[in-house]
């Protein structure tokens, strides 16, 4: 086998392809026909599963049709597109509604309603109407603004194009899910690799009379913006959806209990084979738009609904080699690789082992016949070993002292707040000082929550970070794209794509930026709070001039362990150094304080106490919603405490000795107009 040779011809029907694509969906000439276009794809998609060392970015087995960034203009949603929590078990779905009624302030007793819809796997979309005629459609891109798919979703059947129906809203933003059947994808599985490739390449074809060529359905399951919807729950929601002409699931139902929840899934788990359409899971809303508005939302997700994924699959294979992965907060990671085995339709040849106890505790080792479990998206991992099998030779696996990537020495931490030494074993090293976790933390910096770099996956990190290319996060932005034009599996095409990705994303929200530098136990939530308290990069960034750490435990949500961990990544002359690059590339969005003129404007509050009928969580809402600011602690910067039944006495008495307002539950919402 001549490997070279083989990689040549790759290369060559690659680039043959991709000029095909540019003149056939960005200049509308064609320069074969389709049986010739097909027969090429093919070869490539052969050659791919034949040799395993073949793959390139622009290969049709990872992508459908022309990439359209350049095509589709990108339009904000009016309402965010949210993603959702996951539950695997009953366990999940217990805790789900016992953060409901906690955050509700209701007794565990009230019965909480659910709208149960079994969850399409295909391509979200979302579709406005105003005055009744269809206006625009848009994709889910990163939740926050999609791609202008209109003239593509206009040629989806299921879709109305005018809606006359008298309760029918001023505006409204009508939002479901494009997918193909499976009896419909059978016809087309020589093109696409599975039916969601299929739906989304579809989509994103530049002449909307090929989009009209495949099969789409649609099918409807809430709304984003509104103006004019005088309906209360998700229940007689779907059943407007239904009357204006819209397709719904047929399987969905309105139920309450988690046990019910439990019933319905394992009844629609039996029938899934039998079912059209793919399915990964059920999605629970709690059916009361009203309480769903109380709820609101965490950071990317909606407190009042979760996906409810399939029950795992598992298999059986040998653990040929344990390999340690080291992340990017030096957390060393051990990994099974695994004699391949398709585990639910996939391929799978790693399984996770968590952490160094995990080995000890099941006794996993080298050359073991193990059972290995895929659960929806999670990682493949392994349940258990047959002793029954073990190799006579076999010795426990010996955890690294040293990280593998460094030489650093390995650490585990004691926890203060649980009294214990971490699971966990770390690098010991600080910043982009070890290759391994400088690698991760570029992986995490172009990541879809960080700044979401289309085009820019894991495979091309790491194949950059090989060249030279980049070694820290700034480089991102000073790429050398005549560099990258001379590589495998690279083009003028391709690298004009990828520069024009990245150019997009030099404009970005603090929260995402703070997020994206892969702060230790700073999540997109905690981001998003120190943003608010920052309001500016060029703040945040000096940080480590004013030495003002202690003041960010005033911030209700930031606690010891976010901030020591802060203090660690400013105290890193690698990472200031990165901040003032970064500074040099990027146009950092201020933080817009929304409702600035709201009844609680430059007003502090702390809470202490049960409050009757409303949590905590709640009244924090309300006074952000308001313009004011909650803190965690009673300092000279607090306004007003807030005490309900069972306070802390010391709290009440630092308060009145500061000489700060000590209001009850009444006053306070008082002070917003509502009565208790």
């Amino acid at each position: 086998m001549n490997i070279k040779k083989i990689k040549t011809e790759y290369v060559k029907k690659i680039k043959t392809l991709n000029n095909y694509n540019k003149n056939y969906y960005d200049k509308s000439k064609p320069l074969v026909d389709d049986q010739k276009y097909d027969k090429l794809k093919k070869e490539i998609i052969q050659l791919e599963t034949k040799y395993e060392f073949l793959k390139s970015e622009d290969s049709p087995s990872g992508k459908v049709g022309f990439k359209p960034s350049k095509n589709f203009k990108k339009i904000l949603h009016k309402i965010p597109m949210l993603s959702l929590a996951n539950a695997f078990k009953e366990d999940d779905l217990l805790n789900f509604e016992k953060k409901i009624t906690n955050y509700l302030s209701i007794k565990n007793d009230f019965k909480i309603f659910y709208s149960a819809e079994p969850k399409i796997d295909g391509i979200s979309a979302s579709i406005t109407y105003k005055n009744g005629k269809f206006y625009k459609g848009l994709s889910r891109g990163d939740g926050k603004e999609g791609e202008d798919i209109t003239l593509n979703l206009k040629t989806i059947k299921d879709i109305p194009k005018d809606i006359s129906h008298k309760n029918f809203p001023e505006e409204i933003d009508i939002r479901g899910e494009v997918f193909i059947q499976n009896s419909d994808f059978k016809y087309l599985n020589e093109k696409f690799a599975n039916p969601r490739n299929a739906a989304s390449g579809s989509l994103r074809q530049k002449n909307p009379e090929e989009t009209k060529k495949i099969p789409l359905k649609f099918i409807a399951y809430t709304f984003g913006y509104e103006k004019g919807l005088t309906v209360k729950n998700q229940s007689d929601f779907l059943k407007k959806l239904n009357e204006w002409g819209f397709k719904t699931n047929p399987l969905n139902i309105l139920t309450s209990g988690i046990k019910n929840l439990i019933k319905n899934y394992q009844e629609i788990e039996k029938k899934r084979a039998d079912i059209d359409f793919d399915i990964d899971g059920i999605v629970y809303k709690v059916n009361d738009f009203a309480m769903q508005k109380r709820l609101g939302n965490v950071a990317n997700a909606p407190r009042w609904a979760i996906a409810h994924k399939f029950s795992s699959n598992k298999a059986v294979s040998q653990i040929i080699d344990i390999e340690i992965q080291v992340g990017r907060t030096g957390a060393l990671t051990p990994v099974a690789k695994i004699k391949p085995i398709n585990i639910g339709g996939v391929i799978v040849s790693n399984a996770t082992l968590h952490n160094e106890d995990e080995i000890n505790r099941k006794d996993i080792r080298i050359g073991d016949t193990a059972v290995i479990e895929r659960a929806g998206d999670v990682i493949p991992h392994i349940i258990s070993v047959d002793l029954k099998k073990r190799l006579k030779n076999s010795k426990k696996f010996l955890f690294p002292d040293n990280c593998p990537s460094c030489g650093s020495k390995t650490i585990k931490e004691f926890n203060k707040i649980t009294k214990k030494v971490d699971a966990v074993r770390r690098c010991s090293s600080e910043g982009y000082y070890c290759d391994k976790i400088s690698i991760e933390k570029l992986k995490h910096f172009v990541s879809k929550e960080a700044f979401n770099v289309d085009g820019f996956g894991k495979k091309i990190v790491e194949s950059f970070w090989k060249l030279k290319l980049i070694k820290f996060p700034q480089d991102i932005f000073k790429l050398d794209y005549s560099k990258i034009e001379k590589l495998d599996g690279w083009g003028k095409l391709s690298v004009q794509n990828l520069k024009y990705s990245i150019d997009q994303k030099k404009n970005i929200s603090l929260e995402k930026l703070i997020y994206s530098l892969g702060i230790r136990h700073i999540g997109l939530e905690n981001a998003k709070l120190l943003s608010k308290h920052f309001l500016s990069f060029s703040k945040f960034k000096n940080l480590s001039k004013q030495s003002y750490y202690e003041d960010l435990l005033n911030i209700d949500g930031i606690g010891e362990t976010q901030v020591n961990s802060i203090k660690s990544f400013f105290s890193n002359e690698a990472n200031l150094k990165v901040l003032n690059e970064l500074e040099k590339v990027l146009v950092v969005k201020n933080v817009i304080q929304n409702s600035k003129d709201g009844l609680l404007k430059n007003k502090t509050f702390l809470v202490t106490g049960k409050l009757n009928g409303i949590s905590r969580a709640e009244v924090k809402s309300l006074i952000e919603e308001n313009s004011g600011k909650t803190v965690s602690s009673v300092s000279k910067k607090l306004n007003y405490l807030i005490i309900g039944e069972k306070p802390t006495k010391k709290k009440i008495d630092n308060a009145n000795q500061l000489k700060i307002n000590v209001i009850d539950q009444a006053e306070f919402l008082k002070m917003l107009n509502k009565t208790s």
